[in-house]
C-alpha cells in the first residue's frame, strides 16, 4: 500500500536537515512569529466579523427608535458592536446629566449646553478607544509581513556563506558538495515567505475593514450627538431664557421687593439681547 507524500515534504525535510545552526535559529524565530501572527489573525478576524454583524443589528434598532435613550431604557444589548458600546456609555453620561444638571422646560427635562459638551467629550473619547481596541495587535501582522522575509533572508545568506566557506576550505567546488548547503540555506527564505504571505493578505483585509468600522463609528458619534442635542438640550435663545426666568421670578416672588431684579430691568436686558 502506497502512502501519499505531502507536497514539498521531502524537499523541506532534506533542506531542514542540511541547514546550519544559524539557519535553524532563524527558522525557529519565524515559527514563533508565525504562531503569534496566526493567533492574531484568528482572534482579530472573529472580533471584526462579530463587530460588523452586531453593528448592523444595532444600527437597525437605533434608526427604528425615536428617542436617543429608547434602546437604553428597553435594556437591549448588542455585545461586540463598537457603536453600541459608544451608545451605551453616551447614554449613561446623558442620564447622569439629566439627573444632576438638568432644567425643566414645559414640563420636560433638558440639559444645559455645558452639560451637553460633557456628553460630546465622552462620545469622542469612546470613539477613539474603540478604534484603538480594533487596531490592537495589528503590529504583529505588520511585523510578520515586513520582517518575516528579512529574517528568512538572513538565514539564507548566512547558510550560503557557510556553504561557500566550507567549499573553499575543502577545495572541491562540485554540485554535489554545494547542493546540500544551498538547499539548507534556502529553506529559511521559504519559511519566511510562508509566514509573510498569509499575514499580508490578512493584514490588508483587516486594515481596510477596521478603517471602515472606524469611519462608521465617527459618523455615528456625530449622528448620536445631534440627536441628543435636538431632543435633550436647552436650545432656547438667550432672550427667551431671560424672559422665562423673568416669568418664573414673577410667579415665585409674590411681591416686587425681595432683592431680585425688577421686571423692567430684565425686560430691558432681553430687548438689548434681541437687538444685538
Amino acid at each position: 500500500m502506497t502512502t501519499v507524500t505531502p507536497i514539498l515534504a521531502n524537499a523541506l525535510d532534506f533542506a531542514f536537515k542540511q541547514a546550519t545552526i544559524e539557519g535553524k535559529i532563524c527558522i525557529g524565530a519565524l515559527l514563533i512569529l508565525s504562531m503569534f501572527s496566526w493567533t492574531i489573525m484568528i482572534s482579530k478576524g472573529r472580533q471584526i466579523m462579530r463587530a460588523r454583524k452586531m453593528s448592523k443589528k444595532f444600527f437597525a434598532a437605533y434608526r427604528a427608535s425615536r428617542d436617543p435613550l429608547e434602546i437604553k431604557r428597553a435594556g437591549q444589548e448588542f455585545d461586540g458592536a463598537p457603536s453600541f458600546d459608544l451608545y451605551d456609555v453616551g447614554a449613561d453620561e446623558l442620564k447622569y446629566q439629566l439627573e444632576n444638571n438638568s432644567i425643566e422646560i414645559n414640563g420636560e427635562k433638558r440639559i444645559t449646553r455645558a452639560a451637553f459638551e460633557s456628553v460630546k467629550v465622552t462620545l469622542e473619547r469612546l470613539a477613539g478607544e474603540q478604534a484603538m481596541g480594533l487596531e490592537k495587535g495589528m503590529i504583529v501582522l505588520s511585523t510578520a509581513v515586513s520582517g518575516g522575509p528579512f529574517i528568512g533572508l538572513l538565514g539564507t545568506v548566512w547558510g550560503v556563506m557557510e556553504t561557500f566557506s566550507g567549499i573553499a576550505k575543502a577545495g572541491a567546488a562540485t554540485l554535489s558538495a554545494m547542493a546540500p548547503g544551498v538547499a539548507g540555506a534556502l529553506i529559511a527564505t521559504v519559511v519566511g515567505l510562508f509566514v509573510a504571505i498569509p499575514a499580508m493578505f490578512a493584514y490588508n483585509f483587516m486594515v481596510t475593514t477596521i478603517r471602515m468600522i472606524t469611519q462608521e463609528l465617527d459618523g455615528f458619534a456625530s449622528e448620536y450627538a445631534t440627536a441628543i442635542e435636538h431632543r435633550y438640550v436647552d436650545n432656547r435663545a438667550l432672550s427667551q431664557e431671560i424672559s422665562d426666568a423673568l416669568r418664573n421670578s414673577e410667579t415665585g416672588r409674590g411681591h416686587p421687593d425681595n432683592g431680585a431684579p425688577e421686571a423692567g430691568e430684565l425686560a430691558g436686558t432681553a430687548d438689548q439681547m434681541t437687538r444685538a
